[in-house]
């Protein structure tokens, strides 16, 4: 799963009906002040076609906020973003980064935040009837299956998705990232920009892949930051990545909590394969929360979003080492639709297996890459009874875009991992590979190097040079660390 950030914002209240689409067919935006609580924020509502086979048919929805330019005089346009996901909201991302953006960026911009469709406030897809039926769902249920007997009630589960959420909701059939970046393109057009500005994160890179390849000519400046291969995102294959992205980096996690004397050390790797040993055996209790395998590897798998949490991660391995084994614990829909919109979004993009047996031996396959690696895989059961959408783009990957993407990559990035990086800027003709040679998902806010390079290209269409690697921040478990950037974004998911 690809969340990268949904920035902290209060609940938005888009004022007035959709707007629907014009003559023209490019819709008409009306913007409104966002709310009391999003002082300079702007929100709106447009109709897109639902399917752009018929442009002409029904539409859908898409919500939008955006923070105007402050600089009038000298403003370039907009600047669109998605925090990733899939199933992460544009317009909390806007409304919860965008005056830190908008500074950033010399007030020269609108930041345009928007709701992929099936998203968040755009029309979003429901697949439970409320949130108890959702959490319902997860009972009895471990995070991904690390025993053998767990892994067909697992598969059978998350199999049950696909009817429950496609087949009476409209909205389901038409989410795939080829979709988005119609609308995208669309609303380049609609706020009156000759060639798009995107900053895209985590998935979001998928998108800006996919929009880069779908309209070459529409390019004026586009960063992908914590980047997907397309090619292997988009054929199932993401797998061959994720089950050693997040070994190569938590392996930094362990090396640097050593050479920082953190709680964990002075042997970490040790410590981490008794850990991983013990709780697979038995859960450890731990105060009045019980931790099983799956929550443990899941832990770390969090952490390495963000180095900033390495010693509180590491402060919680130690107590759990340290602990005694225990016995383990057994309406209209308004609620986050995070979870469900993920799956409508890779489900509609990526065709993964049917049978059972398929998953169970990739299953395989990823836990002999790493501890990490069945994390990542089994939720894609979900997948398994959900037909791909007939829209949906899967290359080719390769073309010369309108202006030179700039793609940037860390070198232990557990999330998306560095390969990913170097495989966009081959596939993109005259795209920038910049470099950050630290920890964690996505560089933007938390190198400043990394910041200022981005900005640079965003404002100017400054390129790095070429081989530029901007260096480590300190060591994490490190007080110094204190006095690095604080990141822009705060990654849960891809």
């Amino acid at each position: 799963m690809r969340f990268t950030v949904l920035a902290a914002a209060a609940a938005l209240v888009i004022t007035g009906a959709p707007v629907a689409l014009a003559d023209s067919g490019v819709p008409k935006i009306d913007w409104q002040a966002c709310g009391p609580e999003h002082p300079g924020f702007e929100c709106a509502s447009v109709k897109v076609p639902l399917d752009y086979d018929n442009p002409r048919g029904a539409t859908t929805s898409v919500a939008l906020a955006r923070k105007p330019a402050t600089d009038k005089a000298r403003r370039i346009g907009s600047l669109f973003l998605n925090p990733g996901g899939p199933g992460g909201s544009g317009v909390d991302f806007a409304l919860g980064a965008g005056n830190t953006l908008s500074a950033n960026l010399q007030g020269r911009f609108d930041i345009v935040g928007f709701d992929p469709r099936g998203i968040g406030r755009s029309d979003p897809l429901h697949c439970f009837a409320s949130e108890a039926d959702l959490a319902k769902f997860f009972e009895g249920l471990p995070g991904f299956p690390y025993q053998a007997a767990q892994e067909r009630p697992f598969f059978d589960r998350y199999r049950s998705l696909g009817p429950e959420c496609r087949d009476d909701q409209t909205i389901a059939r038409h989410m795939s990232t080829a979709d988005v970046a119609r609308d995208m393109d669309l609303l380049r057009r609609a706020v009156g920009d000759r060639k798009i500005s995107y900053l895209g994160f985590s998935y979001g890179s998928f998108l800006g892949a996919t929009y880069a390849n779908m309209f070459p000519r529409n390019i004026r400046a586009l960063v992908v930051d914590g980047v997907l291969n397309p090619e292997l995102w988009s054929s199932g294959r993401q797998i061959e990545s994720d089950r050693i992205a997040t070994k190569e980096e938590f392996r930094e996690f362990l090396r640097n909590c050593d050479e920082a004397a953190c709680v964990f050390g002075p042997q970490s790797e040790k410590r981490w394969n008794a850990l991983l040993a013990s709780v697979r055996a038995k859960p450890i209790q731990l105060g009045d929360q019980v931790y099983t395998y799956d929550a443990v590897i899941s832990a770390a798998l969090g952490a390495m979003y963000n180095p900033r949490s390495w010693p509180s991660a590491a402060a919680l391995f130690d107590q759990l080492s340290d602990a005694s084994a225990s016995v383990s614990v057994a309406a209209e829909p308004d609620y986050p639709n995070g979870f469900d919109a993920y799956n409508g979004n890779v489900c509609a993009d990526i065709e993964f297996p049917r049978a059972f047996e398929a998953y169970r031996a990739i299953g395989r396959y990823a836990a002999a890459g790493s501890e990490f690696g069945p994390a990542w895989w089994w939720g894609n059961a979900a997948c398994a009874d959900w037909p791909v959408n007939h829209d949906r783009y899967t290359g080719p990957w390769r073309t010369r875009t309108s202006a030179p993407v700039l793609v940037v990559g860390n070198h232990f990035d557990g999330v998306t991992d560095f390969r990913g990086a170097q495989a966009v800027n081959r596939q993109l003709a005259g795209s920038r590979l910049l470099a950050y040679a630290g920890w964690g998902h996505t560089a933007y806010g938390l190198s400043k190097c990394a910041t200022d390079h981005t900005n640079a290209y965003l404002l100017n269409g400054t390129l790095p040079a070429v081989g530029t690697v901007c260096p480590a921040n300190p060591n994490p478990f490190l007080p110094a660390l204190a006095s690095a950037p604080e990141p822009l974004f705060q990654p849960t998911r891809r």
